[in-house]
């Protein structure tokens, strides 16, 4: 391929299905999109697009070229974000990425040192994928269990997890406390939907309880602490969460529901001035947040 323009003219044309779509989004005159379909179409020999009256639909050759010029798309617009992500100054995007039972801890932090530089973008995305560092989808990651081993990451120890198994008022008032560990089969209890979660507090609770027992399952946290604070069912949460809601512990909280907790940088962004600022903020705060 000795034409990028054409390639990428057709991934618009695949994505906005019409000519003038595809013109507006390039900002370029729709005969010139045209042009270039036609050109890249002689040059492979094959039809890339069914013509209609409502626009263009890709053929199956159409498709698989829409696959690459997708996924190159989508690298050139991730190294974009790692670029900008190396300036001088603490400015611009500041993309951190961590789980989502974080947040209520996290979310102070990110304000408080957006407080201190007002030009600054905070751009938080959790989620269940993991986002990608050398692509520039964040520039400081929170990550959970064992230690990342990408060898382009620079991985410092932040803090512990520590969970706490806990129920609330309205539980206990219908169902009373459980009578230690062993006791535990016979209530009720809150955890996640996901079969395959990796989180130690949760294969501990699913090896020691029937499945008939796990009676609320949602997939996110705060649905799952909301359900908690509800009375459906005893559920963990961080510690630091028992005292803001008032909420029991049903046992005492042991070491093998507790797991690491990483901060994590590329190393190409690592020593840039934004990510160390934040970086050493963040570290200043462990106390309070643990």
């Amino acid at each position: 391929m000795d034409n990028w323009d054409e390639i990428r003219t057709a991934f618009q044309v695949a994505r906005k299905g019409t000519v003038s779509g595809a013109a507006e989004e390039l900002g370029v005159h729709h005969a010139t999109v045209i042009r270039h379909i036609d050109a890249l179409e002689q040059r492979l020999g094959v039809k890339l697009f069914q013509r209609h009256a409502r626009g263009y639909t890709a053929t199956e050759a159409g498709q698989d070229l829409l696959q690459v010029a997708q996924a190159t798309d989508d690298q050139f617009t991730q190294l974009a974000g790692r670029i900008k992500g190396q300036g001088e100054g603490v400015s611009g995007d500041l993309v951190i990425t961590s789980l989502d039972m974080l947040s209520h801890r996290l979310t102070p932090v990110m304000v408080a040192f957006q407080a201190q530089y007002p030009d600054l973008r905070i751009r938080y995305r959790t989620g269940d994928r993991v986002f990608r560092l050398e692509y520039g989808e964040a520039h400081v990651a929170i990550r959970a269990g064992t230690m990342p081993e990408e060898p382009d990451n620079v991985v410092q120890p932040f803090m512990a997890q520590r969970m706490s198994l806990v129920a609330s008022a309205a539980y206990i008032d219908r169902f009373g406390l459980p009578d230690g560990a062993d006791d535990l089969p016979r209530h009720r209890f809150v955890i996640s939907d996901d079969e395959k979660s990796r989180a130690p507090f949760e294969r501990w609770l699913r090896h020691r309880v029937p499945d008939a027992a796990l009676m609320y399952r949602a997939s996110d946290p705060r649905n799952m602490l909301d359900a908690i604070l509800a009375g459906a069912g005893i559920g963990f949460v961080m510690q630091q969460e028992c005292a803001a809601h008032g909420l029991t512990e049903v046992i005492p909280s042991l070491d093998d529901w507790s797991a690491p907790l990483w901060l994590v940088t590329h190393v190409d962004l690592h020593r840039t001035t934004k990510v160390q600022a934040f970086l050493r903020f963040i570290k200043d705060q462990m106390k309070t947040l643990e």
